[in-house]
């Protein structure tokens, strides 16, 4: 098992500046806001492009960063990647359009839930943690 390249916020701009037009069967253009990965997802034309999540034996931040009225769903949050649910996501690429996307397992009580947000170079932001 390899493990994933760790990006910083430079490297995570780099891979979210828009290359792909058109469609694709990955979609992840249509996921503004975070949201269930569908079990129609294409999972085998994506490879992984990198991780978030830092010291694996380190318990991150539950704290969101969300200054100017957005919430955990909202399709203009920012991508704070020293807060959750950033600080524990992958970063995947459609082998077949270029695109990024974020995705992690939400674990709650009784369920995981395998959730996805596509990545835009405009909502990026380096906030710190307080």
């Amino acid at each position: 098992m390899t493990q994933e390249q760790a990006l910083d916020i430079d490297e995570l701009t780099a891979l979210a500046e828009p290359s792909a037009t058109g469609s694709c069967t990955c979609e992840i253009a249509s996921y503004a806001g975070w949201t269930r990965t569908p079990v129609s997802f294409p999972q085998a034309q994506m490879r992984p492009a990198g991780t978030l999540a830092g010291d694996p034996y380190a318990d991150p931040t539950y704290a969101e960063y969300h200054p100017h009225g957005t919430n955990y769903w909202s399709p203009d949050a920012p991508i704070a990647i020293r807060h959750f649910p950033y600080n524990r996501c992958s970063v995947q690429q459609c082998t077949a359009c270029g695109r990024h996307c974020l995705t992690y397992v939400e674990a709650g009580g009784y369920y995981v839930e395998p959730r996805i947000r596509a990545l835009d170079a405009r909502l990026i932001v380096d906030a710190p943690l307080d």
